[in-house]
């Protein structure tokens, strides 16, 4: 082989490695971690020296405090992965990223993360990172055998990242909103169990041993009954604002509510697509959250 082969084939080998590693870090959940900004565009501070910089900072440390989970999981749950139509395929399941590069880059990606509020002299955010991936790795040692326990703690994972956004930018969340915010993301982990144990049917069990101990009815009811909290919870907020901005916040309201009567249609067809995608992925749910986005703009 000559040399300009053994450099081409060099090239191809940390192409694949690359590519391997960036899709076990789930690029497509990468998303998730915007709700950083939620607590700085309601309080209106993304202008500020530590508004939106000190933001991307935290959305940064949880893309690298989440893909260190993933590098976990995926080397935790190799065995049983090999077992999945689709998740047969990820890297370390597949054999294409190395368990001990996987585990060598979850440990760099944890302490990237972990960094982050030093760089912005913030302990709070560290904190909310470090609570963030204790959770994350507890859940996948003992909690994900809990029924609803399991959901909450799946659901306190975007609920850190709110909180992560608010420490970074150092705007107080009020009480409503950490309940939007928790309603919300509760409803959305009752609505990743449902689709799982329609979609997989049996298959649900061996993937999920949890999954033997919920119906699909009662998660059903579950992913409903959050989301028209949420709204009522949202618009029992909005109603409290100055009469100005109140009238923005309350038509808001509407595209939110549209949005999540979207996924619950998308949810209740027993879709094998990823909850993740039915929110981020799908036009007229995009579209009902740019229309909010806007007029939750307007009013501030």
């Amino acid at each position: 082989m000559t040399i300009d082969a053994q450099a081409g084939a060099r090239t191809t080998r940390l192409m694949r490695w690359l590519t391997a590693v960036l899709v076990t870090t789930r690029p497509r959940q990468w998303p998730k971690n915007l709700l950083v900004f939620a607590a700085p565009l309601a309080g209106g501070s993304l202008g500020r020296d530590d508004g939106l910089g000190y933001a991307l900072v935290a959305a940064t440390a949880f893309v690298c405090a989440s893909a260190a989970v993933y590098l976990a999981n995926d080397v935790a749950d190799a065995e049983r992965d090999r077992q999945h139509p689709r998740k047969r395929h990820r890297p370390v399941a597949a054999g294409t990223l190395p368990r001990s590069h996987a585990i060598v880059l979850c440990v760099i990606a944890a302490a990237a993360a972990m960094a982050s509020g030093i760089v912005i002299s913030e302990p709070l955010l560290t904190v909310a990172v470090g609570g963030y991936l204790g959770i994350s790795f507890l859940y996948s040692a003992v909690l994900k055998r809990i029924p609803v326990v399991e959901m909450v703690f799946v659901a306190s994972g975007f609920l850190l990242r709110v909180l992560g956004g608010t420490a970074a930018t150092h705007v107080p969340p009020s009480g409503w909103f950490l309940l939007v915010c928790a309603l919300g993301a509760f409803g959305v982990a009752a609505a990743k169990r449902y689709t799982e144990l329609v979609s997989l049917g049996p298959a649900a069990v061996a993937h999920r041993p949890v999954m033997r101990r919920y119906r699909p009815g009662l998660l059903r009811l579950t992913q409903l009954a959050a989301g028209a909290a949420m709204i009522a919870a949202y618009l029992t907020w909005a109603s409290g604002q100055p009469p100005g901005i109140a009238y923005w916040h309350l038509a808001s309201g509407v595209p939110m509510a549209g949005a999540l009567i979207r996924f619950g249609i998308l949810t209740g067809r027993g879709t094998a697509t990823a909850v993740e995608d039915l929110l981020t992925r799908d036009a007229v749910t995009v579209s009902c959250g740019l229309a909010w986005l806007a007029l939750f703009t307007a009013g501030l």
